[in-house]
């Protein structure tokens, strides 16, 4: 399978926290562990020409990952857009942390996607709410996580298709934290651990949900569906 990781590729430049976690880039990390799986990975980042998700990318990606925080408007309307219609057609796309707010998730979902949150190395507890499901398989009841930031409810999406994770803070808040859409012929997972300035994606558990979720998302060979105005399949008689 083609998967793509896009990053915006800023925190690790300027905050030194962020490198010495991520000496390669949230998406190197990301890509590591997707390698093991065989796929055939690829990045880009936000400062290539056309965000590194021109037409011929897009169009040979099977799946999209998507990290995004602290420049998702510098994100071009167009480029958003084609990406919005890739998933339409078929492309795979899982949205990992504050790429919530990124605006491509935000044309999906049609809603603000705004939520509740709060940066206090907070222990973290992920409750697996569907343990049948193919995206939480090999996990245990739950992941917990030393430290992470906090999001809390009210979470402005649509009611999920599945709802997979729901988070619990030591703060007191709650969250759902893992959830699958379906828009179009694409399917879309939502997961929300991964702030930058924490190892999550080092550990081994949350590698192994979003390794799960680039397969469960891969249009599989849905049907194409030919719209408008149509010519009956039998022949009608007069009347």
């Amino acid at each position: 399978m083609n998967v793509l990781v896009w990053n915006e590729y800023r925190h690790e430049q300027e905050n030194q926290v962020v490198s010495d976690i991520y000496p390669e880039g949230i998406h190197g990390a990301i890509a590591g562990f997707l390698k093991e799986q065989g796929h055939d990975i690829k990045t880009a980042t936000l400062d290539e020409e056309e965000h590194g998700l021109t037409d011929e990318v897009l169009a040979e990606t099977d799946v999209l990952v998507w990290w995004g925080h602290k420049a998702h408007e510098e994100v071009k309307d167009e480029i958003a857009e084609k990406v919005k219609q890739r998933v339409l057609e078929g492309m795979g796309l899982v949205v990992l942390h504050s790429a919530h707010f990124s605006k491509v998730f935000k044309k999906l979902m049609g809603t603000t996607c705004d939520l509740k949150w709060r940066e206090a190395d907070e222990k973290e507890r992920l409750w697996v709410v569907e343990p049948s499901h193919p995206i939480t398989e090999g996990l245990g009841q739950y992941i917990e996580l030393e430290k992470e930031e906090m999001y809390g409810e009210h979470f402005d999406i649509p009611t999920p298709d599945e709802l997979l994770f729901v988070s619990w803070f030591e703060g007191g808040e709650v969250f759902r934290s893992g959830a699958t859409f379906r828009r179009g012929r694409g399917k879309i997972f939502y997961f929300r651990p991964g702030h930058e300035t924490y190892p999550t994606y080092h550990n081994k558990e949350i590698q192994k949900v979003i390794q799960n979720g680039v397969n469960w998302v891969k249009n599989e060979g849905t049907p194409t569906h030919v719209y408008g105005n149509a010519k009956p399949l039998e022949t009608i008689s007069e009347k």
